[in-house]
């Protein structure tokens, strides 16, 4: 995918021989997803765009639960998870093409909760109040 000047790289490695870069926060997101598949005993395509410096092209691997997988992190901390791009990915793995990068969604609140109006109570004018009989 490569790389940019100030961004820690992380790299990818399956099954001992491919290796690719991806950005450190870009890598959390992907174990995250990839290693809940495999958890469940799933198998799915992954698909990356290769840096130009390597070719170009695209790279298509096969994950399943008995590959070794390596997700090697070039920083010590453990970037946050955006839930909005955890589930953009999920759902592409989920999906026939299988997993592939997509950017981070700009909302970082889930879609559900985003729009919503909060409920407010207020007192009705006393010129409004329904009026009690007398007697």
């Amino acid at each position: 995918m490569g790389g940019g000047q100030g961004i820690d790289m992380g790299k990818f490695i399956y099954d001992g021989n491919i290796k690719v870069d991806f950005e450190d926060r870009l890598l959390a997101h992907l174990q995250a997803v990839i290693m809940a598949k495999v958890r469940r005993g799933e198998s799915f395509p992954f698909t990356w765009k290769d840096d130009i410096s390597t070719g170009g092209g695209r790279t298509t691997v096969y994950i399943h639960p008995h590959v070794s997988l390596v997700f090697k992190f070039h920083g010590s901390r453990t970037p946050q998870l955006s839930t909005a791009w955890l589930h953009a990915l999920t759902y592409n793995a989920n999906s026939g093409r299988g997993l592939y990068v997509v950017t981070e969604p700009d909302e970082f609140v889930p879609r559900e909760s985003s729009r919503r109006e909060e409920m407010v109570f207020s007192e009705v004018p006393n010129d409004q109040a329904p009026h009690s009989v007398r007697s």
